[in-house]
């Protein structure tokens, strides 16, 4: 029997990031020692006290279904979030979601129909463009790369990029796969295109806690944008909880019924017990203040590990990638990196920046000094 498959599906390819990963578990299988910097996870265990409370809470009995949004402690504990970071919301605006990738799916889906148009700021996390695609979505893309990755030297070719005929502009500050944390001025920028060409904006702020001397601003707390924004968040990142699988998102709430189909009829809810471990994730501010500082100094140490071999780099200033310049072929390069040196990194073509390779410094200083000495070695700097 031959399937036939339909377009939404074969018109994206599979993640590049989770091919690399896959590529780097393949070649450890085999014995071979791999650095891996491909990956987008906190090396650090999940704090013990949001361990203990997803036990707790199954202990309980907290093992059934919850309601589709998400149980109410859970989002009153994001609307308190959320007032910290000046946004108003009502538990009622909230969708609890099982990871934040599944919150923007929830709302591209809900958003954008067979043509409309999308605006990323390249480099982007590579599964916004598969959800646009198979939305029905066409993209439009501004390039970042000849301006340090940062969005508001870029904001005439921002101009030229929105329209009237756009739909949706997704930003991602701090950025995946830079770092950069877009200024106030940028996003002022943005705020003045979307209000002029009535465009409705998610702001991914996945990682929003983790920055490195500057405090990012949510796009929704400017004027004229609270109706027209949608900010996603979660816990992977801040709280080291890759495989609790918790985000959420936050919009008008015309928004929230629409995307509450979709989030009903596919995954009903978030598991109950990992609820319940967010809840105290919210109140863990220690763990998240370890971590930051943790990565701070891994950014400083690999900047000044690449500048021994005279490699520029635009300095993050939040998450923990950066964006390492190579060969024009960065595909062939990451290919050749793990292949001869064992070091996994992700193509910049993938995040739709070709010659830049992503590396990744959730990893401890030994691993980063020990890859960044082995792609020397094997000529790869």
């Amino acid at each position: 029997m031959t399937m036939e498959f339909t377009d939404r599906v074969t018109r994206v390819e599979p993640s590049a990031t989770l091919a690399i990963s896959a590529l780097a578990t393949e070649l450890e299988a085999d014995g071979a020692d791999v650095v891996d910097l491909s990956v987008g996870e906190p090396d650090f265990p999940t704090p013990q006290n949001i361990v203990d409370a997803g036990q707790d809470a199954m202990d309980a009995g907290h093992t059934g279904y919850t309601t589709s949004a998400g149980i109410l402690e859970l989002r009153e504990a994001i609307t308190d979030k959320l007032a910290d970071d000046g946004l108003d919301h009502t538990t009622d605006e909230i969708i609890v979601t099982p990871g934040a990738k599944q919150a923007l799916y929830e709302i591209v889906s809900a958003l954008v129909d067979d043509g409309d148009e999308v605006v990323l700021l390249d480099p982007a996390w590579v599964s916004y463009e598969a959800m646009v695609k198979m939305a029905g979505g066409s993209l439009s893309r501004v390039d970042l790369s000849g301006y340090d990755f940062q969005l508001e030297p870029a904001l005439d070719d921002l101009a030229d990029a929105v329209s009237d005929e756009t739909e949706l502009l997704i930003v991602n500050s701090p950025s995946n796969p830079t770092g950069a944390v877009y200024s106030d001025a940028a996003l002022e920028g943005v705020r003045d295109l979307a209000v002029e060409h009535d465009v409705t904006v998610i702001s991914d702020e996945i990682y929003k806690e983790i920055t490195y001397g500057v405090e990012p601003t949510s796009l929704g707390t400017l004027e004229g944008m609270a109706d027209r924004t949608v900010t996603v968040n979660g816990f992977s990142k801040a709280y080291s909880m890759t495989g609790w699988r918790l985000g959420y998102f936050a919009g008008p709430e015309e928004l929230i019924d629409q995307a509450g189909k979709l989030h009903s009829h596919s995954v009903s809810s978030a598991v109950n017990f990992v609820q319940h471990a967010g809840i105290e994730a919210l109140e863990t501010d220690e763990a998240v203040d370890e971590m930051t500082e943790a990565f701070h100094e891994r950014r400083d140490l690999v900047v000044d590990l690449l500048a021994e071999h005279d490699v520029d780099v635009a300095v993050p200033e939040g998450a923990f990638y950066m964006m390492l310049p190579v060969d024009d072929d960065d595909q062939a390069w990451c290919e050749g990196a793990i292949e001869d040196a064992h070091v996994a990194t992700v193509p910049g073509s993938a995040f739709g920046t070709p010659g830049y390779a992503r590396i990744s410094y959730a990893a401890s200083e030994e691993r980063l000094e020990e890859g960044i000495e082995r792609l020397a070695d094997e000529g790869y700097l």
